[in-house]
């Protein structure tokens, strides 16, 4: 399976977001987008979730979706979005309930996604009983329950604190490594992308142009050892070095509202 985006651009009303946006992502690629606030990342993600119409270009899924795909695409995003009077598994049966499936595929497929996310012991546990990252945990088991060929990310870490983020940044590894989904990951956090994503987009200050893009040539599951430390230093420095500007740029925009 592939996803195609060509020549997307979008505005709202007067204000132009992103301009001639191209790229593609494929199965088992991790594709991360980074750039200033307000250059289009969100808006892009949207726009290939089918959420909103772009104003000009085209999105596209070609070839095979996973078998038994319920819903090609799914997202993740910043907000839990739980329900809090349903438990663990219940939130993750919610996308299922109104797909025509035996009683027993919807088990499995609920517990499947609790056993890639860790949640299994948790199944019966309440969001309010959950921490932040477990909450996450469920959103993403979730998303995985449905089968879904494309999963799209906004900022889903943003809302922890710094060592639940590192916990879920090193779940995420392994998820990732283990599916043939592809994934389009949207973060602030430069070290966030670079420890999970194949490539990463950098957009340019508003209207969101691509800058450039960065593959990261070491293996996700070696980037947290040390004989990789130069490359991802170095990696870290060039994307940093696309992005210093852009986001002085947009702090001095937000300065001067």
């Amino acid at each position: 399976m592939e996803l195609i985006v060509e020549h997307v651009s979008h505005a709202f009303g007067p204000l132009q977001v992103l301009d001639e946006v191209s790229f593609a992502v494929s199965s088992g690629e991790v594709l991360a987008i980074v750039g200033p606030s307000g250059c289009g990342k969100s808006t892009l993600l949207s726009i290939v979730g089918g959420l909103i119409a772009p104003a000009s270009g085209k999105v596209a899924l070609f070839g095979d979706l996973p078998p038994h795909s319920l819903n090609p695409i799914t997202f993740i995003f910043q907000d839990f979005a739980l329900l809090p009077w349903r438990s663990a598994a219940d939130n993750v049966a919610l996308p299922l309930e109104h797909r025509r499936l035996a009683a027993s595929e919807r088990r499995a497929l609920i517990a499947d996604a609790l056993q890639r996310t860790g949640l299994s012991e948790f199944s019966d546990a309440f969001p309010k009983q959950l921490s932040g990252g477990m909450r996450q945990r469920v959103g993403i088991a979730r998303a995985l329950a449905v089968r879904p060929a494309l999963l799209l990310m906004d900022e889903p870490l943003s809302a922890l604190d710094s060592q639940t983020r590192e916990l879920l940044i090193e779940d995420l590894m392994r998820l990732l490594d283990d599916t043939e989904l592809a994934v389009i990951y949207v973060t602030h956090d430069l070290d966030e992308a670079l420890r999970l994503a194949d490539r990463i987009i950098v957009l340019s200050p508003r209207p969101g142009r691509i800058q450039d893009v960065v593959a990261v040539p070491i293996p996700r599951r070696a980037r947290n050892e040390a004989e990789f430390e130069p490359s991802f230093r170095a990696a870290h420095a060039r994307l940093w070095s696309l992005v210093r500007e852009g986001a002085r740029a947009a702090e001095r925009e937000v300065a001067d509202a």
